[in-house]
């Protein structure tokens, strides 16, 4: 058997930098344990392409491989740009290719798209650093709508990084004004309260055209209003899978993970998060280069059905398409 030459991308000019690092330390161990020969490529934050420590074009990398495994996080690696300089070449890649990726990093696109499809989601504005002068109208029009408490999330990152939620009682417009100082545009969402859900897919596996794996149900510690990027890898959040999910909420979370992955167009493999509440299932966002670290939710979700994690290296090897 001739084994196919990968290049690990990992690292990136974002602020999952260190996620990635970890999610490329994982699935580098994967590969050499699978005998595929690989290349570490360490991109830098400031977008340099590093192998072995020497800055590189990405062309001369590109150039020695069969496979470009991803495992990126955030802008850069999950918003297309990368996905672009690879489709180039024409050399395949795991996840998702540039333009769908592209649509899955902004949370107003998915949002947007997804409508049509008949998908529950909290309600949400889209509020940019110009309307500033004009938060104090803004805020009533969000609260008579919405009802009391909110997030404020970035309309494009992951891992839950730069997300505030304001509970009942506190100023909206006081941490509208904070937030926008950081970023030009961002998204206020109801906040819903209820149980927080992950649902992930893989492509053309066990005869399914999109395979849904069994929902994940997380649980923050009591400390933490949501599945913040502060407890989502240090250990203390209770993930439990399958689920402790109703027949029917099961079925919902199944149906809604699948039609994201689908309608979006993604490849090879996706996570969509939830939130449930009286039985409704809320979608709120999907990732498109779910991570692989020993913390991550994908993998778990993976070994529930016994898709260990070198065998789910491997398929995405295998599998990936230019």
């Amino acid at each position: 058997m001739e084994y196919k030459r990968v290049a690990l991308l990992r690292g990136g000019p974002s602020e999952e930098y260190q996620v990635s690092m970890q999610t490329g330390a994982n699935v580098l161990r994967a590969i050499k344990k699978l005998g595929n020969p690989v290349t570490d490529v360490v991109i830098s934050k400031n977008g340099e392409w590093l192998e072995n420590g020497v800055v590189k074009k990405p062309e001369q990398i590109l150039a020695s491989t069969d496979i470009v495994f991803l495992g990126l996080h955030g802008a850069y690696g999950e918003d297309g740009e990368v996905q672009k300089i690879i489709q180039r070449h024409n050399i395949p890649f795991t996840g998702s290719r540039a333009f769908p990726s592209a649509i899955a990093f902004n949370k107003h696109l998915t949002k947007e798209t997804m409508m049509a499809h008949g998908l529950t989601m909290p309600k949400h504005r889209i509020i940019a650093s110009n309307e500033v002068d004009s938060l104090a109208d803004i805020v009533k029009e969000i609260r008579a709508n919405f009802g009391p408490e909110y997030i404020i999330k970035p309309i494009a990152s992951g891992s839950s990084v730069g997300i505030t939620l304001v509970k009942e009682g506190q100023s909206l417009e006081d941490k509208l004004k904070e937030s926008l100082k950081m970023q030009d545009r961002l998204m206020v969402e109801e906040y819903i309260r209820g149980r927080e859900a992950t649902c992930a897919t893989l492509e053309n596996f066990r005869n399914e055209d999109i395979y849904v794996f069994p929902a994940v149900e997380i649980i923050p510690p009591s400390n933490a209003d949501f599945f913040t990027a502060e407890v989502k890898y240090d250990g203390t959040t209770k993930e439990i899978c399958p689920g402790n999910f109703s027949y029917s909420e099961k079925s919902k979370l199944a149906e809604a993970s699948a039609l994201v992955h689908g309608v979006l167009g993604l490849s090879q493999y996706s996570r969509s998060d939830f939130i449930i509440k009286n039985g409704q299932v809320y979608f709120l966002e999907v990732n498109t280069l779910p991570g692989l670290t020993k913390e991550s939710l994908y993998p778990k979700a993976a070994m529930a059905v016994g898709l260990e994690f070198d065998q789910l290296v491997r398929f995405l090897i295998e599998t990936a398409t230019p």
